[in-house]
């Protein structure tokens, strides 16, 4: 229950303002990874260290490799999942696509990243030929 007074949210509450289940909270507490307190029968967390934990927490558009950002969308990498949703298809559908060698990637570190010069040519090539074949 938050009280304006502490300021402190239950595992529950931290899962509903973040938007993950309640076993992520727990699992980011005993990594410590975000502060809480137990009294005798439940964590308490207070705002401001779940609003540190958000700030900090893993994402995978943050993600590093040999110091430069993977995902740079700025300068034309994108993800799977970031390419899937730009060409409006299932990421699987991208996977298989560089499996076949449809779509040109490359691999940094465990991802794959994907230049927008690639995607055009894949959605030129491929994607928008199968619709115009009738």
């Amino acid at each position: 229950m938050t009280t304006e007074t502490t300021k402190v949210v239950s595992i529950t509450e931290a899962a509903r303002i973040n938007n993950v289940t309640r076993q992520a909270i727990y699992v980011a507490i005993k990594q410590k990874k975000l502060k809480a307190t137990k009294d005798a029968t439940r964590w308490t967390i207070h705002l401001d260290d779940l609003d540190e934990y958000r700030k900090n927490k893993y994402s995978r558009t943050k993600s590093m490799f040999g110091g430069e950002l993977l995902f740079d969308n700025h300068k034309g990498f994108y993800s799977v999942g970031q390419a899937a949703k730009l060409l409006n298809v299932p990421a699987q559908k991208i996977y298989y696509a560089t499996r076949v060698g449809l779509l040109k990637a490359s691999r940094k570190g465990a991802a794959w990243v994907i230049h927008t010069d690639d995607l055009k040519g894949y959605q030129d090539n491929y994607l928008n030929r199968r619709h115009q074949v009738v």
